[in-house]
């Protein structure tokens, strides 16, 4: 939805960055995205109300965004929070699906309340790919946390770190710069 993720814009603000680059390095190794989450938002301390205005500011929502929901109405599925990404889409004005995680954010550090803690058969760790269902899905993503529900998809849109993941393993998608690009790919076939 974004064109920088806005997790990372936070830790890189708010947070430790000598634990955000040492909890990035050992994901998939050693840490769990889970764990790493976890580890990296404990470093933040900042005011919620005083992030998520600065997020609001900062944040820039990927080209297309707004009519890919109007023409597909998808459901959005975050390894973020919802207290995070509300805001942005009440700034967009798009009314879309949402399934995330929540936020504590206490003074000492904060916490997270996982929407789903229950282990996936296929990667061995929480994963999105239990809020899909059965049905044939597009899948549309860039990172990490898509991988396995990226690889239960009918049709695949890709770019970033989950292109790379996708191609170091010679499976199939399609680039994408912009979601307008995602909905003209869709409309055309």
């Amino acid at each position: 939805m974004t064109e920088v993720d806005s997790l990372h814009m936070v830790l890189l603000e708010f947070g430790d960055v000598s634990i955000y680059e040492a909890s990035e390095d050992a994901l998939g190794e050693s840490l769990t995205l889970h764990q790493v989450i976890e580890r990296e938002f404990a470093t933040v301390r900042a005011p919620f109300l005083e992030v998520a205005t600065w997020l609001v500011e900062n944040v820039v929502v990927r080209p297309g965004f707004a009519e890919l929901v109007e023409k597909f109405d998808p459901l959005v599925i975050s390894s973020g929070f919802h207290e995070l990404i509300e805001p942005l889409l009440a700034r967009e004005g798009v009314r879309v699906e949402l399934l995330a995680n929540r936020l504590d954010p206490r003074p000492d550090g904060w916490r997270v309340i996982w929407r789903d803690e229950s282990v996936c058969e296929i990667c061995g760790e929480p994963c999105k790919r239990a809020s899909l269902g059965n049905e044939p899905f597009v899948y549309v993503g860039d990172g990490y946390s898509d991988r396995c529900a990226a690889l239960a998809a009918e049709r695949v849109f890709a770019r970033d770190g989950l292109a790379a993941y996708l191609g170091e393993r010679g499976i199939g998608y399609e680039p994408f710069e912009t979601l307008a690009d995602v909905a003209a790919a869709l409309s055309s076939k």
